[in-house]
């Protein structure tokens, strides 16, 4: 497809552009990678289940492709990538000795705000 922008002639006359069309749920990719990629909130991701990706910063369609392509790649990647699991943990003494330092320090600060009983 054509590029669209500054380029005069060139652009008018060549066909630079790239649209890559990359359908998800046909892919061979796993079941869970499939549903994590759909689930990323992307303007590229079609609720069709198709990747849209539209590549024209370069003037040659080789290079144009290719970054289509290592666009394509990331996100898929992305996907790929094992989501590890959150482990639980508790605050540690001084941290939550200092919050309540801060909490009492702030209580300080809005009490002498107030108007004296007279």
């Amino acid at each position: 497809m054509r590029s669209s922008g500054s380029g005069g002639q060139h652009i008018n006359k060549v066909e630079t552009a790239v649209l890559l069309i990359y359908d998800v749920l046909a892919s061979t990719l796993p079941d869970e990678s499939k549903r994590r990629l759909l689930s990323y909130k992307d303007g590229r991701i079609g609720k069709d289940g198709i990747i849209r990706i539209q590549a024209n910063q370069y003037r040659s369609q080789h290079r144009n492709r290719k970054e289509a392509v290592e666009r394509l790649q990331n996100l898929v990647d992305l996907a790929l990538k094992p989501v590890k699991k959150r482990k639980a943990t508790k605050p540690s003494k001084k941290s939550n000795l200092k919050r309540l330092e801060a909490k009492k320090k702030r209580g300080e600060v809005k009490k002498m705000r107030r108007k004296l009983d007279s």
